[in-house]
């Protein structure tokens, strides 16, 4: 079976593309996991969950296939000299830190300050998406949304805030649940003027 190359996204110098492995070959590597964990892949509960959780993988792991650029380039010039903050809340963050690749849920809420083009509501939704569903820490992934409408949309100001909880810290390690960690990242005019930036945490808040 032909295994296509995989570049991550935030590749480490001077790395070379990584071979990606054959369906085959995940499961086995489940399999072992299965087995150093301590039960029997070959006992009749576990014989399909090599199967179902690459499965998962592919629908956890999917950001990797996706490009964002490609749907904030979806754009409408049309706005009737609308000339206010475009904002979306409570999107749902499902991803998987990239220490432990233990689940971190939470929202997100994106906006921007047009300049001319808008873009379609679902695509900023989708941006987040594909960037949570890689192996991440939640400050880069905050980066990489505020980055990537930054970098395609041109507007006069992007603000990012993630409120997630890591399942890396309340179900092992210090073991505290109910604890979120949020991020933030702002450009343009939501860093330099106070009074937007406010505005946007009020927004979040409400």
């Amino acid at each position: 079976m032909a295994m296509d190359a995989i570049t991550p996204e935030h590749e480490m110098s001077g790395s070379d593309e990584i071979e990606r492995p054959s369906m085959e070959e995940a499961m086995d590597a489940v399999r072992t996991l299965i087995a150093w964990a301590g039960d029997d892949p070959r006992r009749e509960g576990l014989i399909d969950t090599p199967k179902r959780v690459v499965k998962a993988y592919q629908e956890w792991f999917s950001g990797y296939q996706e490009d964002p650029v490609k749907y904030l380039s979806r754009t409408f010039d049309d706005v009737q000299g609308y000339d206010d903050i475009v904002m979306l809340k409570n999107i749902d963050v499902e991803s998987h830190c990239e220490h432990h690749m233990a689940p971190f849920l939470g929202k997100a809420f994106v906006a921007y300050m047009p300049t001319q083009a808008v873009v379609g509501i679902s695509k900023l939704a989708r941006v987040v998406e594909i960037f949570s569903k890689r192996l991440q820490t939640q400050e880069t992934m905050t980066a990489q949304i505020c980055d990537a409408i930054t970098d395609s949309l041109a507007p006069m100001g992007v603000a990012v805030l993630i409120d997630a909880e890591h399942q890396c810290m309340s179900t092992r390690g210090v073991h505290h649940k109910d604890v979120t960690t949020i991020t933030t990242q702002f450009t343009g005019v939501f860093k330099t003027d106070k009074d937007m930036r406010n505005r946007f945490l009020r927004l979040a808040e409400q």
